[in-house]
């Protein structure tokens, strides 16, 4: 096997070639630049040296072989010769003790954001907390919860409080969901791992997203039992060979569903992200520019965000595999009746947490609507789900009373692995959720998740906010 000095490596620096090594070997990495999803100034700013400090602070070691071809491997060398890149994805000192905080002293899901935002690392907390161009659609979401009152019933026998329901007829002991969430590594080592062992012995279940830390096999392993269903999530690649190979790969794994994402035909403008990415990557004005140039090109171009996908392809999906599958995105009462007629068995009521286009109406409007202009959709067959800001048991409980079958978190269940907490950070936020929602339940009055009826909800200031016609 060829050794390569560390003088040959240093030479191919720039994007007409780019050479790196990780783990003692040596990649030509030039015509991967431009599919990687984080853009190709991070992997331009550790050409021709040493990138495993950098690449294993996002990234499982066994991703590697499945991201890059055979074709890439140029030979072996000694790392120790090589200079080496500082990651800029470290977590902060915090991070690296044990623990920030006892977990008895996380009182509310807010409370793990707290830590999330001392330990995470300056490029995780962009990547996890930013929005799109002025972040309102991210805060709108949170602000609907917020103007939806409830009214509570009296007097009802509330001694007994069961959560327990089913999403695509797979049981759940909460109405909520792990949101499919990218890069968890930088919140834990054991990223998506943690969760899934989280989920399972809270019994819950998780969307594995497309593009997880560790591989979904490592996923898929650190389920407490075979038994223990996933989803996973599909972002629909313009290459239908390739995204055929992906259903086939999941199904030979045993994910129970396809969850279909439909918000992100490009990559919305995430500024936060962006300008960390514009600081440290060291260029001058110009050559940035010209870099961050080609970005919707650029992710599309990779396969992720498809901008040709239609409707049509849900029957092309349909013809691929037998698993239900779930729209992820939909923002609108016409898109939903679409998403039916297409026979789908579930919707996500999602603006992609604020992170695709900014002032998207917030998913709790998109749910108003349909209550007003197509009710029928919420007692049909299709399931209806809804993720964005939910903090709270109350926001929990609200979603459900207006035709809701689960909510998902994505981004505080990221933040609940943080300061070291791992999976009992992720079980500790989810009993905080649960009994919430135990708790506000039995307030209104409803000791079973079908108790839980629109009557209990005010949306009289929310409803103002509706549109007030529809071309269906």
């Amino acid at each position: 096997m060829k050794k390569l000095k560390s003088s040959q490596v240093a030479r191919h620096n720039d994007r007409q070639s780019c050479w790196i090594a990780l783990y003692g070997k040596v990649y030509d990495i030039t015509d991967f630049l431009d599919q990687h999803p984080g853009g190709p100034q991070i992997l331009l700013k550790t050409a021709g040296q040493d990138a495993t400090a950098e690449y294993e602070s996002v990234h499982s070691p066994e991703l590697l072989e499945e991201t890059l071809p055979s074709s890439a491997f140029r030979g072996l060398i000694d790392p120790d010769t090589m200079p080496k890149t500082e990651s800029t994805s470290q977590p902060r000192p915090q991070q690296k003790q044990k623990r920030s905080r006892p977990l008895r002293s996380m009182i509310s899901v807010n409370d793990f954001e707290a830590v999330a935002k001392q330990s995470l690392s300056p490029a995780g907390w962009a990547y996890y907390s930013s929005g799109a161009d002025d972040e309102r659609s991210r805060y709108e979401a949170a602000r609907s919860f917020r103007k939806l009152t409830l009214r509570p019933r009296v007097l009802r026998n509330v001694d007994h409080v069961d959560t327990r329901t089913t999403i695509l007829g797979h049981n759940t002991s909460l109405p909520v969901y792990v949101s499919p969430s990218g890069l968890a590594r930088y919140a834990h080592p054991d990223a998506e791992c943690a969760l899934a062992a989280g989920a399972g012995k809270e019994g819950l279940i998780q969307v594995i997203p497309t593009s997880p830390s560790m591989s979904i096999e490592a996923i898929m392993r650190a389920r407490i039992s075979q038994n223990q269903p996933v989803f996973f999530q599909l972002y629909f690649n313009r290459d239908y060979q390739k995204t055929e190979a992906m259903i086939r790969r999941v199904e030979k794994l045993g994910v129970s569903a396809i969850w279909l994402t439909v918000d992100s035909p490009v990559l919305g403008k995430r500024e936060r992200d962006d300008r960390l990415k514009a600081h440290i990557s060291g260029e001058d004005e110009y050559v940035t520019l010209e870099e961050q140039k080609p970005g919707v090109a650029k992710a599309a171009a990779s396969g992720l965000l498809n901008p040709t996908l239609t409707w049509s392809d849900i029957a092309w999906i349909r013809q691929v595999t037998q698993l239900p599958l779930v729209l992820k995105g939909i923002q609108s009462v016409e898109d939903a009746i679409l998403a039916y007629e297409n026979g789908v068995e579930g919707i996500v009521l999602s603006n992609h947490g604020g992170r695709s286009q900014d002032t998207a109406q917030a998913p709790m409007i998109t749910l108003l609507e349909i209550r007003r202009y197509a009710p029928h959709l919420l007692s049909g067959p299709m399931e209806v789900f809804l993720d964005g800001e939910i903090r709270r048991g109350t926001d929990i409980l609200k979603a459900l009373a207006l035709g809701v079958r689960a909510v998902g978190l994505g981004r505080p269940f990221l933040f609940s692995l943080t300061g070291g907490y791992g999976e009992a950070g992720f079980r500790r936020m989810v009993q905080i959720l649960r009994e919430e929602l135990q708790g506000n339940m039995a307030l209104s009055g409803a000791t079973r998740i079908t108790e839980i009826v629109p009557e209990m909800v005010n949306t009289q200031r929310l409803d103002k906010e509706v549109i007030g016609s529809v071309k269906l």
